[in-house]
């Protein structure tokens, strides 16, 4: 499929109200596929697939050609018939996923990543020795010392599935590389929000009672009570600017001080400020009137040193600032002259734009600055609950899970992945349908979706659907991988516009999705039957109990469970037609599963769909093609 860096994806969604009357089939499974399809470059099957060894020398193998494909009708049969032999560990390639841990990481976490996967701590690597390690990883565990840049994804190769970040700030990972290359990015926010915020009111204390400057000067063998008078922190204003875990968690202790607490966040709620007792304001009021003022904003390209001599030309004269959010987001030379001059009259750093900063950093070594090495989150208990916080996100995420701290990937909550499963499946499944009944795939740039379901369209959560959608319509046209993580990123670079339309329908709310839709425009068919009245090549699918169907080709109704592949031909409507395609497929060995046949008008023209197991060579479908009654067919990979 052709890259167009000048096209854009687009999603729109259209509401169009209908009232039709459809008997339901039950859609619930009591078996659902996993949710590893949503994150990885692969997609569970239904059918269960059991791998056998043929005889004792040939011990159980996972490439091996030998298998047995498993039904609800043949499972028992098949099992008990077959022998199956121990697999020796010793021969069997290793399933467990490989985790790289760059950084120390907290015993408990260690333990949690142990059990699941084959974990190497290899530490203070370089650049070069990382991109020669990620190849063989699945996952990469980091703190704030290991940058993982764009040549990092590039040399995993697709293999890394998910980076995790042992803290809150992710702008040591390279996000748009991670997203393109369809790598997770996970982070753990919450385990050292309280360890930050005491060490925030532990800078702002010290600082204002002068104590690290105190102390040194006592252990150099004087007495200076009068040269380290403090302030107090009663009645004064702090500012917090970032309103988020750990600035939340500074405001109640300083509210507990005695303070006065103000706050910047554009995007914190109102109403949760409001209840810890904070007023949200202006950026420039935050800073021109606050005493002092504490930072717990990220670094993105937008707070990249927002704190600069503009800055703190608007601050009152003598304030106090701390910083214990990123280093990036203050210019340190702007800060330096700001502390000459007096506007700031002491700082309490414990994050720096380069750390370790330079033995000789004019910032580090002024008189009024009171510095830590990055000790945030250096608590013992932040350490073990940070190490299992992201230990737990690394291994959900290995299963398929999407963790409530992904920070590249759509939130959609446990409870809508379950009911969407079979529905995820479906919706690739019809992606990959549309795709081989287009002539030209790579020509394909406009896809229209169309959900039909009973609930209110603002209660449908449709992006897990379009991504798998997409995944099914991108990924056999082309070498790239496509999931949830790069679905649309992916879209976009290859210029492939999707519109969502959603219609409600008079059916049961019990389930999410009444059918999917996938229509495919501006491009000729394989199958000119499957191209409806107003010229787009249109599918339609359900699920029932579980499993996906096929329920509409162009005009042509069907009912097509959606498993192993798939022939389609239109036929004049007469007897026999059945009887002589099954005979060719018998012939040539080639086992149905499935057969249906829709039509239109009796006795005129009727879609036959053929679900078999085996793909048929050409001589079979060449047999198929010269039935009589056969207009035309089309052989279909599911």
């Amino acid at each position: 499929m052709a890259s167009s860096s000048s096209a854009k994806t687009t999603f729109t969604t259209t509401t169009t109200t209908t009232t039709t009357t459809t008997r339901r089939s039950p859609s619930s499974s009591t078996a659902r596929p996993s949710l590893l399809s949503f994150l990885h470059n692969t997609t569970p099957s239904l059918p269960i697939t059991l791998k056998l060894s043929h005889s004792p020398s040939n011990p159980l193998h996972y490439n091996s050609p030998y298998h047995h494909s498993l039904t609800m009708t043949n499972a028992v049969k098949t099992i008990e018939s077959a022998s199956i032999c121990a697999p020796d560990s010793d021969n069997l390639p290793s399933l467990r996923p490989n985790i790289l841990v760059s950084e120390k990481l907290g015993e408990a976490g260690l333990q949690v990543l142990r059990r699941f996967g084959n974990v190497d701590c290899c530490y203070d690597l370089s650049p070069e020795q990382l991109c020669a390690k990620i190849a063989s990883c699945d996952a990469l565990i980091v703190r704030s010392g290991t940058k993982v840049t764009r040549e990092v994804f590039e040399a995993a190769k697709g293999r890394l599935k998910v980076v995790g970040r042992a803290g809150v700030g992710i702008d040591n990972v390279d996000l748009p590389a991670a997203t393109e290359f369809g790598c997770l990015v996970v982070n753990a926010p919450t385990a050292n929000t309280v360890a930050a915020a005491e060490h925030g009111i532990a800078l702002l204390t010290a600082m204002t009672r002068n104590v690290a400057q105190s102390d040194a000067s006592m252990k150099a063998g004087k007495w200076e009570r009068s040269k380290y008078v403090g302030v107090s922190l009663v009645g004064k204003k702090l500012a917090v600017m970032g309103f988020g875990k750990v600035g939340s968690e500074v405001a109640r202790r300083a509210k507990g001080l005695g303070m006065q607490v103000i706050a910047h966040d554009p995007y914190a709620p109102v109403d949760r400020a409001r209840a810890v007792g904070v007023d949200l304001v202006s950026f420039d009021q935050a800073i021109g009137t606050a005493d002092f003022i504490s930072l717990h904003m990220p670094l993105t390209p937008t707070t990249n040193k927002i704190f600069n001599d503009e800055t703190f030309a608007k601050m009152k004269k003598g304030v106090g600032l701390i910083n214990v959010a990123r280093g990036g987001v203050i210019d340190e030379d702007a800060l330096v002259r700001a502390l000459d001059g007096g506007v700031v009259a002491q700082a309490a750093l414990d994050v720096f734009t380069e750390e370790p900063p330079s033995k000789d950093s004019k910032l580090v070594q002024h008189k009024n600055v009171t510095v830590t090495p990055h000790l945030g989150a250096s608590t013992k208990e932040a350490q073990e609950g940070v190490a299992i916080e992201i230990a737990e996100a690394v291994v959900g995420a290995l299963q398929g899970e999407l963790s409530a701290t992904a920070v590249n990937a759509p939130m959609v909550p446990a409870e809508v992945l379950s009911e969407l499963a079979p529905y995820v499946v479906l919706a690739e499944k019809l992606g990959r349908l549309a795709v081989q009944l287009a002539s030209g795939g790579s020509g394909i740039k406009s896809v229209r979706v169309v959900y039909k379901s009973a609930r209110d369209p603002d209660d449908l959560d449709t992006r897990i659907l379009r991504a798998m959608i997409t995944k099914g319509i991108i990924e056999p046209i082309s070498s790239s991988f496509v999931n949830i993580v790069n679905a649309d990123f992916t879209a976009k670079q290859k210029g492939l516009r999707i519109a969502e339309e959603r219609i409600v329908v008079d059916t049961s709310p019990e389930f999410p999705i009444d059918s999917i839709q996938v229509q495919i425009s501006n491009v000729d068919s394989k199958f000119a039957s499957a191209v409806s009245e107003d010229g787009w090549i249109a599918i339609e699918g359900g699920v029932r109990y579980g499993i996906p169907h096929l329920t509409c080709v162009g005009s042509f109704s069907v009912d097509v469970s959606l498993e192993g592949n798939l022939i389609l031909c239109r036929q004049v409507d007469q007897p026999g037609m059945i009887g002589q395609v099954g005979n060719i497929l018998g012939k040539h060995n080639v086992n149905v599963s499935f057969m249906s046949v829709g039509r239109t008008v009796q006795r005129k023209q009727a879609i036959m769909a053929i679900g078999v197991d085996e793909e048929p060579n050409k001589d079979t479908l060449s047999c198929i093609g010269h039935v009589p009654a056969i207009e035309e067919f089309v052989f279909l990979k599911l």
